[in-house]
This record gives structure tokens, C-alpha cells and sequence, in this order.
């Protein structure tokens, strides 16, 4: 009876001791209870731009200096008259849309490689075409109704992305054909494999502004080169509405301090 005894008395402190080991291992909050993951990035709330830097894990470049989107004051930039547009865009009149993906953030299309743009002597191969509503640039202090990002990727990991502006007026056609995919529930995929003429997305006059910045959601890496056409499109208050509809209320971020950056007009005579 004694032995047995010590038995139970020996596996009673030994779970007490693998318990208080347990219970110092855990990590905690402020509160004593287990850390949550860090929560995902959205629009609006605790979540929303002005905390991304916060919310974001170590890498974030949200909170840096050299950030996009940013208000475009013409009468500030520097003037450079050009011939011809100092970049190349090589866009296959059918070029391959892979997929279409609503993220939860936006409506994205990917492109099969291909097709890609030539600034500076350098290749950026075309990746992937976005919307947010309305704009996220603004054009001395105008934002219009809807803004599409063309993303490209460089060898070194920087971007250049090319940002078209669209006002409301007459139907596109091209969007269109875009919409014929729509619409998708959030984080839902659809393949399309199948041709499109970007080009057709591209305004009858390309001026446009150049000036370094950021990508506008997190990481909001800071390598980007931003040419922000200064002539809009034209699209439809449905096919406005058709994409709205889809995507977080204002998926946009509040325009960030120009800072020591110099935004520059390239007008094509």
C-alpha cells in the first residue's frame, strides 16, 4: 500500500510539472491569452491603410518615405517634351489572360508571360491588371471614379506599372469583354485562356506623369516606377458599377507625402 501510494503521489506532480511547462511555453498577449495571428489587411478599420505599417510583419515598407499614391499637381512637376515615348510597350494584339481572381481586395487578371514593357534598357515582364475604385491617384486634387494598374516585374524584383485613369461617359468595349468573366465571389478563380488586346485599354493620347514610388498595398515595396497617364479613358457608370459591386467599399489608399521626390509630365508632341 505504501509503494502504491508514492506511485500515484510521483505521476500526480509529474503532470502538474509537464502542465506548468506548457502553460510557460505558450506565448501570450497582454491578457495571458494565446497570441492570434496577424490579422489580414483590408480598407477600413483597425485594419485599414493607416495601419498597415502596424499590422504588417518585419519587411513592411508601409510606413516608408517614399510612398504611392500620391496627389499629382501639374503645375509642380518638371515638363519634358518628347517625339516619341521614351518607354516601349510590346503588347500582343491577343494577349493570353491566364486567370481572373476576385482576392477579397480587387478584381486581378494574370497574364501568361509574353508581353512586357522596355524603360530605362530594362525588361519588365507584364504580371498582372487590377482595379480600384475610385482612383487611387489623384490629378490636382481630382480622383476619378476608377483606376487600372497594369503591373510589370523586372529581373532585380522592382516593378513598373503603368496606371490608366477612367471616367464615366461612353461604354468600353474592352471592359466588356473583361466583364464577360464577372462575377466572382471573394477569393474565387476562374481560367480564361484567352486572347485580349491590352492595347485597347491604353488612352488615344499617352502624356504622361513619371515619378518613383511605392506599391499601394502591403508590403507597399518602395522599387516601382509609376507612369500615371495624364489622359483618361472612357468606361460606362454600368461597367463602373459592374466592378463595385465586387470589390471592398473604396479599395483605395489615401495619397502619401511627395517628400524630396520630383514628379515629372512627359508630353508626347
Amino acid at each position: 500500500m505504501i509503494r502504491r501510494s508514492r506511485l500515484k503521489l510521483g505521476i500526480g506532480v509529474s503532470l502538474i510539472a509537464i502542465f506548468v511547462m506548457i502553460s510557460i511555453s505558450l506565448p501570450s498577449d497582454d491578457q495571458g491569452q494565446p497570441s492570434s495571428p496577424t490579422p489580414e489587411w483590408s480598407y477600413d478599420g483597425e485594419t485599414g491603410p493607416e495601419y498597415w505599417d502596424e499590422i504588417e510583419h518585419l519587411g513592411s515598407a508601409c510606413g516608408g518615405e517614399h510612398q504611392s499614391p500620391i496627389n499629382i499637381i501639374e503645375c509642380f512637376t518638371e515638363n519634358v517634351k518628347e517625339t516619341v515615348l521614351n518607354f516601349e510597350i510590346n503588347y500582343a494584339p491577343y494577349t493570353k489572360i491566364h486567370d481572373v481572381l476576385n482576392n477579397g481586395h480587387t478584381i486581378q487578371y494574370s497574364f501568361e508571360r509574353g508581353d512586357f514593357v522596355i524603360y530605362n534598357n530594362e525588361r519588365f515582364d507584364l504580371l498582372q491588371m487590377h482595379f480600384h475604385e475610385p482612383a487611387e491617384h489623384t490629378v490636382n486634387g481630382i480622383r476619378y471614379p476608377l483606376e487600372l494598374h497594369m503591373v510589370h516585374q523586372g529581373k532585380h524584383d522592382n516593378f513598373l506599372v503603368l496606371s490608366i485613369m477612367a471616367q464615366e461617359g461612353l461604354s468600353s468595349e474592352p471592359f466588356q469583354f473583361l466583364e464577360s468573366y464577372l462575377p466572382l465571389q471573394p477569393q474565387e478563380k476562374k481560367v480564361v485562356h484567352a486572347g485580349y488586346d491590352l492595347n485597347q485599354n491604353l488612352p488615344d493620347i499617352l502624356d504622361y506623369f513619371l515619378y518613383a514610388g511605392s506599391l499601394t498595398t502591403p508590403p507597399c515595396t518602395e522599387s516601382v516606377e509609376w507612369i500615371v497617364f495624364k489622359h483618361p479613358i472612357t468606361v460606362s457608370h454600368e461597367q463602373v458599377a459592374a466592378l463595385k459591386v465586387l470589390m471592398p467599399t473604396n479599395n483605395y489608399r489615401l495619397k502619401q507625402d511627395l517628400n524630396d521626390r520630383t514628379v515629372t509630365l512627359h508630353v508626347i508632341e
